[in-house]
């Protein structure tokens, strides 16, 4: 498969990152705040968001699997590693790269619950729309996408197309070759 074209430019992205970083900032002034990044994909959404956050803050990663190599969510959620530290009384903000059918996200928020976080708050850079998904409170909201399959920005095909520094549809009609992550670069020149 290869990226058929750009959905949201890295300027664009790098703005709303801005925008959230902004709003994180007023609402936890005065508080700690552990970001929790849910791997592997949000490692990038995370690194940037964090930079645009004017207080201290700690980080975190989970890495939490539904895709197994796919292009759907395969619905059978598995934690692939847990977190470093403790979050009981920590104010915690998820990070997520993308929210799709909301299976990985719901059983993410129901473990750390468990765990007795002070708050526990949520921001995601992709919303997918029109996916039948459970209700979540996303504190932090990105930019709401049609129900495509998208790569970039961490976001992934089989290990593929992470570092593309923008949002590309993939062409799902296609078949992949080593240069198809080259070629995506060449899309947002």
């Amino acid at each position: 498969m290869k990226v058929a074209r750009v959905l949201i430019s890295e300027d664009e992205i790098q703005a709303k990152l801005a925008e959230m970083g902004a709003a994180i900032t007023k609402d936890y002034e005065g508080r700690d705040v552990l970001m929790i990044g849910v791997l592997k994909g949000a490692f990038v959404v995370m690194a940037d968001l964090a930079r645009h956050v004017r207080l201290p803050v700690e980080t975190d990663f989970m890495a939490v699997s539904s895709y197994h190599g796919g292009t759907h969510s395969s619905g059978v959620v598995r934690i692939v590693k847990d977190l470093d530290q403790e979050i009981a009384g920590r104010n915690v903000l998820i990070v997520e790269d993308i929210i799709d059918t909301g299976h990985t996200l719901k059983y993410l928020l129901r473990t750390l619950a468990v765990r007795k976080p002070a708050t526990l708050s949520l921001a995601s850079l992709l919303i997918k729309d029109d996916v039948e998904r459970p209700h979540f409170d996303i504190q932090y909201e990105g930019f709401h996408i049609p129900n495509e399959f998208v790569v970039g920005y961490g976001l992934d095909y089989n290990e593929q197309y992470r570092n593309l520094p923008y949002i590309g549809v993939m062409d799902t009609d296609s078949t992949s070759s080593p240069t198809d992550v080259q070629e995506g670069f060449k899309l947002a020149e």
